[in-house]
């Protein structure tokens, strides 16, 4: 990826919109590529934040270990957004692991200019912060879905929400954006891969979903949303 195309992803990120491109293009100059296998993780919670990240292709979830071993995921990212941020900003280790769902390809930015360009524009700062606040929500959402929530429920709020962000329209439905495993989309809401499947089965024998190769579809956004919302089958 050439350094004015990525200076134009950049760019098209609300945290990046207000730098001079004078100084964009200077970081896009610095910028690493990296691919990464399906399941590969990108960082480990802990690790020294030596690089900002931004996702070309792909999609990475950010994900805790808990002391019972169970993964929870906090966020899933696509193409153009950022993480790890925070961290390079606080000088603190990252709070959370970085692993790629499918075959990922991520723009490393060393920790060093970016931290001098948060120091010289506020607004870098600013947007941060707003960023922050919306992941912030959407994990406030999702944790007040798990403890209250049944699993049903969760199930249908995260294909919602995956569909609602990244999911492309055809007349029959809405296809999701990438490859949701059975494990990942029960570690998004905080039950068992036997869980899932066994919902999800039931939902493709229904036809609120369709199966396409790994791939899902949600056929019927209104029945999905009626569990979403706990509504009886």
């Amino acid at each position: 990826m050439s350094a004015k195309a990525v200076a134009a992803m950049l760019r098209s990120n609300p945290v990046f919109a207000a730098v001079p491109p004078r100084e964009i293009e200077a970081v896009a100059g610095l910028v690493t590529e990296e691919s990464h296998r399906p399941r590969a993780y990108v960082f480990m919670e802990g690790d020294a934040p030596r690089w900002f990240y931004v996702v070309k292709s792909g999609h990475v979830k950010i994900v805790r270990h808990s002391k019972s071993g169970k993964d929870v995921v906090l966020e899933m990212l696509g193409p153009g957004e950022i993480f790890g941020g925070v961290a390079v900003i606080e000088k603190r280790p990252y709070p959370a692991s970085a692993q790629v769902t499918e075959a990922t390809v991520v723009l490393k930015i060393p920790a060093e200019p970016v931290i001098a360009l948060a120091e010289r524009h506020p607004s870098f700062i600013r947007e941060m912060a707003l960023m922050i606040g919306r992941r912030l929500r959407a994990a406030h959402d999702s944790v007040k879905s798990l403890a209250v929530d049944p699993v049903e429920a969760r199930l249908a709020g995260a294909l919602l929400r995956l569909a609602e962000r990244e999911g492309t329209r055809r007349k029959d439905g809405v296809t999701l954006p990438f490859q949701l495993t059975r494990q990942s989309l029960a570690d998004m809401t905080g039950t068992t891969v036997e869980t899932t499947i066994r919902v999800l089965g039931r939902w493709l024998r229904e036809r609120l979903i369709v199966d396409e190769s790994g791939r899902l579809v949600i056929g019927d956004l209104a029945g999905l949303r009626a569990r979403a919302e706990g509504e009886a089958e």
